[in-house]
């Protein structure tokens, strides 16, 4: 079996629905430009307010996805 290595980056998704929705917006919007993700890790929920309401659910992600080295 061959040695990995792979990298992390941090995203955060945005949804006005839900934290599910915005973590589903950050894995599939990064997994059209990063290949192999791997681990999609939440390491933060918080809401936008305006006018007293909540506007947007925001989740931040550490996404995992095998290193390829140039």
């Amino acid at each position: 079996m061959a040695e990995s290595v792979y990298r992390v980056t941090d995203v955060i998704g945005v949804s006005e629905e839900s934290w599910e929705a915005a973590a589903r917006n950050a894995v599939e919007t990064a997994g059209r430009t990063l290949r192999d993700l791997r681990v999609a890790e939440v390491v933060k929920l918080d809401v936008t307010v305006e006018n007293g309401k909540v506007a947007r659910f925001r989740t931040r992600l550490n996404l995992s996805f095998k290193y390829e080295p140039e």
